[in-house]
């Protein structure tokens, strides 16, 4: 019994790092780019696991490498630490900080690199890879729209300001990526953090 358990936890512990390296290959390098090579290598998984894990093939690991990346993406954005809207914002704005300063350098979003290069994918599989972007995305939205109810706004607002940030994020990697230095996200940083305490002085 403990040896068929312990084979067990290798398997899943296998598909784990297989899952890991996948996120980190397409925050580098997009799904075009993205390698089985490059993930047998990372993950330390032998040749014919990728088949065996993931019978779906790339698209398939892509996929779930990408949804596990937004959920736990989700689930960080669930628990920022603040208890006005202006603290929600600033600890939104401080936890990404590091995440675009590496896109500075040369990574990405995964989710972004799904979304990206769905027109290309969306005939590999019955969930596109668009979709699963969009989902993710709506999540973080979510996600930051119930943290800004908790602290006092009013939901619709509470909405629009989480769909800001969010939008803020992914433009943000862009600008970032391309320009090779973090100035573009500082600057847009500063506008949205004086409009939010202008709008909600008393919060």
């Amino acid at each position: 019994m403990w040896r068929e358990s312990n084979r067990e936890d290798q398997v899943a512990d296998t598909r784990e790092r297989m899952i890991n390296a996948a996120v980190v290959a397409l925050q580098r390098h997009g799904v075009s780019g993205m390698s089985f090579t490059q993930i047998l290598a990372d993950s330390g998984a032998a040749r014919g696991a990728i088949y065996h894990h993931f019978p779906g093939g790339k698209y398939q690991l892509v996929a779930e490498a990408a949804e596990r990346n937004g959920q736990d993406v989700c689930a960080h954005l669930g628990s920022l630490p603040a208890d006005t809207p202006v603290g929600v914002v600033e600890a939104f704005l401080s936890a990404i900080r590091p995440v675009l300063a590496a896109s500075a350098a040369g990574t990405s979003c995964a989710v972004a690199a799904i979304a990206m290069s769905a027109d290309h994918a969306e005939s590999d599989g019955d969930h596109p890879l668009r979709q699963i972007a969009a989902d993710a995305f709506d999540s973080w939205a979510g996600a930051l729209t119930d943290r800004l109810v908790e602290v006092g706004l009013p939901p619709q607002d509470a909405m629009d300001l989480a769909i800001t940030l969010v939008t803020l994020l992914q433009g943000a990697h862009v600008q970032c990526r391309a320009a090779g230095r973090l100035e573009p996200f500082e600057r847009a940083a500063r506008v949205v953090q004086a409009l939010v305490r202008s709008h909600y002085p008393d919060r």
